[in-house]
């Protein structure tokens, strides 16, 4: 099915990013998501995340910083610059180079163009707009590199682009054949701007990402050591070490990365995370002493490392006297060493979020997250247990607001003694168009063994495109 990106333009939703089917069905970028849903009924649309984006696409500057050349900046919001004067030699050549860099991204599931030329404007055209996914444009050969890519191609604003396109200038050649006085005249200086940036006639210096060096400890054995008792006891030594240099940074470690090399060429790896930045020794030590036990020491541990993959500014606090309340240090111990033995993604707890559909109304948050800034007031009843998604049930009720006489959940009649209701509740179309005229009401209703259900009826039970009038059981009272 096509799928899209979306982001807010004021009022509207219009696409961010899409797919190679939503592409074929005919829909672009900057489309409003309501004429992209015309265009394309099966089509799947998630909220643009660019934070995240900006995140991930710094990760992966860092990882080419580290394996393919020094100088990377980044070029959001979806792409990646990189200065690779000096080290394609280190690669094979500049070909072998950009080849391996498409495969390597492959297999991290990153569908990627790269393209290496003279100027940064020529490659960024290239990567975005000539055809192939390894280009390689030799010395002296970006005028029939550049000619036949579209005016878009050199960073233009869209009304600048459109401007061109009109006049018939749809192509970088046709604009190298016009006069620049005239260019400019019309157009301004952008355009002169992009084209002398992209032939290498105006400098444009890189920005270069500057990452701060890792913090980490090594401990090289003379024989190699197999031992657990030897192996925990080195660990507490990396650990004083790794948290000396934690200190005189000011930082506390979020992200450990220890790593064991056999003498067999063979590497072990154990990975712990904490909540908040952490430089207890003890605790970190506690920490990398659980895990040992999942080391394979083969025939013999040569070298350790252990490197603080994240660190954050880590904020001392004082107590006043021992009978006053170390707010949740205790709390963030436990949750360190039950989340590094069964997982990050098992610990969590639940906040109320604002919303008036039920299955919106909480979220799952980080164990040591802090509330929201504002409780959130609800009058209305919830039961203490929901369904996940609401079973389909069989009722019979008088439209449009009468409670159902019986309904059959599970293959079980059960008839109504009494109920109360309806209480109307209305999609959220701020977050999706399908939910523009959606509405649902729901009942509370007890049966004649005392047991209370939470039952709702899709649509008003008066206009179809409200919802389709079927009756679903969310969840149980009591």
């Amino acid at each position: 099915m096509p799928f899209v990106l979306a982001r807010r333009d004021g009022q509207r939703r219009v696409v961010q990013a899409l797919d190679r089917a939503a592409i074929h069905a005919g829909l672009r970028h900057g489309m409003p998501i309501a004429q992209a849903r015309a265009l394309s009924p099966g089509l799947i649309v998630m909220d643009a995340a660019p934070q995240d984006d900006q995140e991930g696409l710094t990760r992966l500057a860092a990882w080419l910083q580290q394996r393919i050349a020094p100088i990377v900046s980044l070029d959001p919001p979806d792409g990646l610059m990189l200065d690779t004067t000096g080290a394609d030699h280190l690669h094979g050549g500049e070909a072998a180079m950009t080849k391996d860099i498409v495969r390597r991204l492959a297999g991290f599931g990153v569908s990627a163009s790269v393209a290496i030329a003279e100027t940064y404007g020529a490659a960024h055209a290239l990567a975005r707009y000539a055809r192939g996914r390894a280009i390689v444009v030799e010395h002296g050969a970006l005028d029939a590199a550049l000619a036949d890519l579209p005016v878009a191609a050199l960073r233009l604003p869209d009304d600048v682009a459109d401007g061109l396109r009109t006049l018939g200038l749809s192509r970088i050649g046709d604009l190298m054949k016009v006069p620049r006085a005239l260019l400019t005249q019309r157009f301004g200086s952008i355009v002169l701007q992009r084209l002398d940036q992209a032939f290498g006639h105006r400098e444009e210096p890189l920005t270069p990402l500057r990452l701060a060096d890792p913090i980490v400890v090594r401990q090289a054995f003379a024989e190699p050591i197999s031992a657990a008792e030897t192996i925990a006891r080195y660990a507490a030594k990396l650990v004083g070490a790794l948290c000396a240099l934690l200190a005189a940074r000011g930082l506390g470690a979020r992200r450990l990365y220890w790593r064991l090399e056999r003498v067999d060429g063979g590497v072990g790896a154990v990975h712990v995370a904490m909540a908040r930045p952490v430089r207890d020794e003890k605790h970190l030590t506690r920490l990398l002493h659980d895990r040992i036990e999942t080391i394979d020491p083969g025939f013999g541990i040569e070298q350790m490392t252990l490197t603080a993959l994240l660190a954050e500014p880590l904020v001392t606090r004082q107590y006043v006297s021992a009978l006053s309340d170390p707010e949740d240090g205790d709390i963030a111990t436990l949750i360190d060493r039950l989340a590094n033995r069964i997982g990050h993604d098992a610990l969590f707890r639940f906040a109320l979020h604002e919303s008036d559909l039920p299955e919106r109304a909480t979220v799952r948050l980080p164990p040591l997250s802090a509330d929201s800034p504002e409780p959130i007031q609800n009058c209305w009843p919830r039961p203490v247990r929901l369904l996940s998604p609401p079973e389909p049930v069989e009722t019979m009720a008088m439209l449009p607001d009468r409670p159902p006489a019986f309904f059959i959940w599970r293959g079980v009649r059960r008839r109504v003694k009494c109920a109360d209701g309806p209480e109307r509740v209305f999609g959220e179309w701020w977050t999706s168009d399908s939910e523009l005229t959606a509405a649902r009401d729901y009942f509370r209703v007890e049966d004649m063994d005392g047991q209370r259900f939470w039952l709702y009826r899709e649509g008003d039970g008066e206009h179809d495109e409200t919802g389709s009038r079927r009756w679903f059981l969310h969840g149980f009272f009591g």
